[in-house]
């Protein structure tokens, strides 16, 4: 399946239905009076989260969505059906963004959660709701309630509770598989991730979704290589791993280059907790990595963690530290006895 975490769509709410012109006319019956229905209301445009999506590709292909309008009353009083509403189904973790990009409009972060986004217009008055002491057989009617229309971008940010950063090539693919039930492409050249993987882990009786973003290189909030559209998927995740290539030229601005990248991009990543780790370990020897590390510690600030996808040597050691910081926040998250926490 192909993914795709962008789309923009037109959507329009049903018009009301017109409202009927019509009189009372039976045997023995001499001033019937006017009896025709208001017109129903038109179909409203609807918005479900549902399980089971991780991309918004169905969305490249159908990108017109209009609810069908209201029936139009008839005799005997009788009001026009309903327009049927019309339900438009998305991932969770989808945003509705407005035309500009500039506001967004709404945000599916649960599984199940529906909302109205565009209401149908309301059918018109039949000619039956005219009549008064003065007007005693209206010909008048209402034509029905235009229903209302815009386009909005869909943007999609695929829920995870931690999300792997680092450059091109760090082994951020490799350790997805290690560690998960995903089966992400690995490659010995960079940019091998085009797009975003999801895995579920479990360990120690724990399970969390582990999120794999394309690599980011210098420049990236300019466009350079993917450039950085791929950070939203990682913007929900409570903790970050950043795994750095422990074969790179300086380990050190590897480091940060990545947190220069993050920074630029905003929305409050640079302050999520980290992980940081020196990754493909097994390929050099102890003495070499105890001076990267301290050469990477000096730079982060905190002594990195050793690991090898490839070998499995320190994935514990890494997921634990993981683990830890996801139960942080949660206990964080979790109000004191006695005190009043917001539904």
């Amino acid at each position: 399946m192909h993914f795709l975490d962008q789309a923009k769509i037109y959507i329009r709410s049903g018009t009301g239905g017109p409202g009927a012109v019509s009189f009372r006319r039976e045997k023995y019956i001499e001033y019937g009076g006017p009896d025709g229905g208001d017109g129903g209301k038109g179909g409203d445009i609807v918005f479900e989260a549902v399980e089971g999506l991780n991309t918004l590709i169905d969305f490249r292909y159908t990108q017109h969505f209009k609810a069908p309008r209201g029936k139009g009353g008839a005799g005997s009083n009788q009001t026009g059906g309903g327009g049927k509403d019309l339900i438009i189904k998305v991932p969770v973790g989808t945003q509705i963004l407005s035309d500009d990009k500039e506001h967004v409009l709404a945000d599916f972060t649960r599984a199940g959660e529906r909302r109205v986004f565009l209401r149908g217009g309301d059918g018109g008055r039949g000619n039956a709701s005219y009549k008064s002491s003065t007007n005693r057989a209206p010909r008048q009617h209402g034509t029905g309630w235009p229903g209302e229309e815009m386009w909005v971008w869909l943007r999609l940010k695929l829920l995870a509770d931690a999300g792997l950063v680092g450059l091109p090539n760090a082994g951020k693919s490799t350790f997805l598989n290690a560690v998960t039930n995903a089966n992400a492409k690995v490659g010995a050249y960079p940019f091998t991730t085009l797009h975003p993987q999801l895995g579920v882990v479990r360990h120690r009786n724990r399970e969390f979704v582990l999120a794999d973003i394309p690599g980011l290189i210098e420049g990236a909030a300019e466009g350079a290589g993917i450039g950085d559209r791929f950070l939203g998927h990682v913007e929900r995740c409570r903790v970050l791993l950043h795994l750095v290539d422990a074969n790179a030229e300086s380990v050190a601005d590897a480091y940060r280059t990545v947190r220069d990248e993050l920074d630029a991009y905003g929305a409050g990543l640079v302050d999520k907790p980290e992980v940081v780790a020196l990754s493909k370990a097994d390929t050099l020897d102890e003495e070499l990595m105890d001076a990267l590390a301290a050469e990477l510690e000096a730079e982060c600030g905190s002594p990195p963690l050793r690991v090898s996808a490839a070998t499995g040597a320190g994935t514990d050691a890494v997921l634990d530290a993981i683990i830890a910081h996801l139960r942080a926040e949660t206990h964080a998250d979790t109000p004191e006895p006695g005190t009043w926490s917001p539904l």
